[in-house]
């Protein structure tokens, strides 16, 4: 999953950071949210609620250290994946 998440932002498919998401999922272009097992309640909250809003699925199943790792970035929690194929190869890998 990391390596794919690395693609995607080498692909510039993805956005990076709570805000930033969000913004991209109301204007329509995110079709996968990957959010940091260990991100606060409130960001939960925050983006659960407006991912159902606009009904798109939040995969939870990382740590920030590894989100932040396949980015080469530092602590982040939230990020969006704007690709329908990069979402769809995420989806596919966390159901194997």
């Amino acid at each position: 999953m990391n390596n794919l998440i690395g693609l995607a932002r080498r692909a510039k498919k993805v956005t990076v950071g709570t805000d930033v998401t969000i913004t991209a999922l109301r204007n329509g272009k995110l079709s996968l949210i990957i959010m940091a097992t260990d991100a606060s309640h409130t960001t939960k909250k925050k983006v659960y609620d407006k991912a159902k809003t606009y009904q798109v699925e939040v995969i939870e199943e990382l740590s920030s250290f590894e989100i932040s790792n396949a980015l080469g970035k530092d602590d982040i929690k939230v990020i969006g994946i704007t690709d329908r194929g990069f979402s769809q190869l995420l989806m596919d890998k966390r159901r194997k």
